[in-house]
């Protein structure tokens, strides 16, 4: 995709280090903000941009989505910007971002853009010189070190500038190393502050600012079976090692699931009866929230007799028993394939 031409010039980035550990080490001011709460899917979606990165890029930029509440801000969505940085100079996909924002709010008016996110820079890695000796004539080469990163640069600016006019109040950065040195995956969120000299722009200063994630039920529920795929995998793969049969190293056939939810539903049904009656019979204090959360949660439950009930239940089931069983015979049948065919491939 081509992007404008027309390209900024350089303005020095200042990077202030350390972000406030508490409360009375923010400045509280009207519009300042002083907390950033990410969601998973943004970070997710970042990582998919850098990886889907042209080859020879430098780092990626895109534009955060969320909700403001005072000196709060909630990051619930992203997108990504094409750009181009030359030197000290850069160039944005303008008409692209206000396409996507456009896109993007049609599905969800709430949000709004909140500022921009950018992968860790890259430094320039001149690499070091050692001496080796080749036939008794010592010689020089260059050996390629590690390469350090940057979270702010001085391009950091002109992007910051740009955001500065699509945000309804002072734009938030987030920078993700991807570079995975720490064998970790770091996040920091930034605002930033001109500096003025006489009345005359000489710099901008990124302060750092807390930052945490949240969940979502729905990504909860997302990151959760992520989590138990990852754990499932080593499994596997610690039991072709051990020779041990694959079904006796997972427990996360559907049937297993489906019992594992079962039995946290009635664990879940006793604590939430027992409850109740210990606030009947008097031993525990009323709590008017936690009866709102039961009633709530009652309410959602659909009026049913219970054989109509048990009938649906079990049909479901034979139904699950069913897609097990012929997904396993699929399996089975294309094992006995692969097999034959190595055997007469040989």
């Amino acid at each position: 995709m081509e992007l404008p031409p027309p390209t900024y010039g350089s303005s020095p980035a200042l990077l202030l280090q350390g972000a406030a550990s508490s409360p009375a080490d923010v400045v509280d001011g009207a519009g300042v903000t002083n907390s950033v709460t990410v969601h998973p899917l943004v970070l997710l979606s970042v990582l998919d941009h850098h990886t889907r990165r042209q080859e020879g890029a430098g780092r990626v930029i895109g534009t955060l989505l969320g909700r403001r509440d005072g000196n709060k801000v909630e990051i619930t969505n992203c997108f990504a910007v094409p750009h181009a940085e030359r030197g000290d100079e850069v160039a944005i996909g303008k008409d692209f971002n206000r396409q996507m924002l456009a896109l993007h709010l049609r599905a969800n008016k709430r949000e709004s853009v909140v500022g921009w996110y950018a992968t860790a820079l890259p430094e320039e890695d001149e690499g070091n010189e050692e001496e080796t000796k080749d036939g008794g004539k010592g010689k020089k080469k260059m050996t390629s070190s590690p390469k350090s990163y940057r979270c702010i640069a001085d391009t950091s600016s002109l992007i910051h500038e740009f955001y500065a006019g699509e945000c309804d109040d002072d734009p938030i950065h987030l920078v993700i190393d991807t570079s995975l040195i720490d064998d970790s995956l770091a996040l920091r969120a930034y605002r930033s502050t001109p500096v003025q000299v006489k009345g005359e722009p000489l710099a901008n200063m990124f302060h750092e600012i807390r930052l945490g994630m949240t969940c979502s039920g729905t990504e909860k529920i997302c990151v959760d079976k992520m989590i138990k795929s990852d754990d499932l995998l080593k499994r596997r793969n610690k039991s072709q090692e051990e020779e041990v049969p694959e079904d006796a190293a997972s427990d996360e056939s559907p049937v297993a699931a489906l019992q594992i939810s079962m039995e946290k539903l009635y664990s879940m049904l006793e604590t939430a009866t027992s409850y109740v009656d210990s606030v009947v019979d008097g031993s525990v204090p009323p709590n008017d929230v936690v009866g709102r959360q039961i009633a709530d949660a009652l309410s959602t439950i659909p009026r049913i007799r219970p054989e109509v009930f048990d009938r649906m239940f079990n049909d479901e089931l034979q139904d699950l028993l069913m897609v097990t069983y012929l997904s396993k015979l699929t399996r089975t049948q294309l094992e006995i394939a692969e097999k034959l065919n190595a055997t007469l491939s040989v």
